[in-house]
């Protein structure tokens, strides 16, 4: 019972710092290109790989928090549905060289961060 409370509440808040960041990105760099679903699929992959490796080899945390964190919190900030429907509409639009320089950076930088997050956890 307290997986799914623990995983609203994280989904809850994973969703609102989407958003919340969704506004600011958006706001500094505009929308001609995805750059807020970019930096939030980036970010993501860090947390995810950091969290996942601390919580899992160096700290000793409930299964409850765990997946509140990682299945309801990040799996509501990331936005990888998003990424493919946008990748599509630029590909659409004609705008085919955008859209493939956002599928390669977002494959290329969400790994590298998935690697620095898991390096990250285990050196501490």
């Amino acid at each position: 019972m307290w997986a799914y409370v623990t995983i609203a509440i994280g989904g809850v808040l994973g969703c609102w710092a989407r958003y919340t960041m969704t506004n600011s990105v958006q706001g500094l760099l505009g929308r001609a290109f995805p750059y807020a679903t970019l930096s939030i699929n980036i970010v993501a992959c860090l947390l995810i790989g950091f969290l996942f490796t601390a919580m899992v080899e160096r700290f000793a945390v409930a299964p409850a928090i765990r997946l509140g964190i990682l299945t309801g919190f990040i799996g509501g900030f990331s936005t990888f549905s998003t990424f493919a429907m946008e990748t599509f509409l630029l590909a659409e639009q004609g705008a085919w060289g955008r859209s493939a320089l956002y599928v390669v950076l977002s494959l290329l930088l969400g790994l590298l961060a998935t690697f620095v997050g898991v390096f990250a956890a285990r050196a501490i």
